[in-house]
């Protein structure tokens, strides 16, 4: 008996909505990050893309547990000297609420440039709409 091994003509791409209102951050983003990487697909082989495509709504809306909303810190490096960012949940939130949800699941995702591929499927917007109606989404419950 031989493994199943997905051949790059047989894959095929769907694309899902997420809802973010009123879901936990982490939550979300290992249901996105599965379904990016295919692994909710009988065809899942580890060394292909064979995963969909997702588009997060309401971005905005997104809630963390515990003290997280006050006390996590995002931080980034400029590249310059002296140059490390830090911000607060709360003011990424305010700021750019689609930015969270994208740290979130890349941090879930492999790391490389099968990673990198797979994390371009991901679209994340911080209000109800979004532009992606001609690829006909489906929502995803979860």
């Amino acid at each position: 008996m031989s493994s199943y091994i997905a051949k790059p003509s047989e894959i095929e791409r769907k694309w899902y909505v997420l809802d973010a209102e009123g879901k936990t951050l982490g939550r979300l983003a290992t249901e996105a990050a599965s379904i990016l990487r295919g692994k909710k697909k009988p065809t899942y082989t580890p060394f292909l893309d064979t995963g969909d495509y997702v588009i997060v709504i309401n971005a905005e809306l997104i809630h963390v547990t515990g003290k997280k909303r006050k006390e996590k810190i995002y931080k980034h490096h400029t590249g310059y000297p002296g140059g490390l960012r830090e911000i607060t949940f709360e003011k990424l939130q305010a700021k750019k609420p689609d930015e969270i949800i994208r740290h979130a699941v890349k941090g879930m995702m492999p790391k490389g440039p099968l990673g990198r591929q797979m994390y371009k499927k991901l679209k994340v917007y911080a209000g109800p709409e979004h532009k992606h109606e001609a690829q006909k989404p489906e929502i995803w419950n979860f």
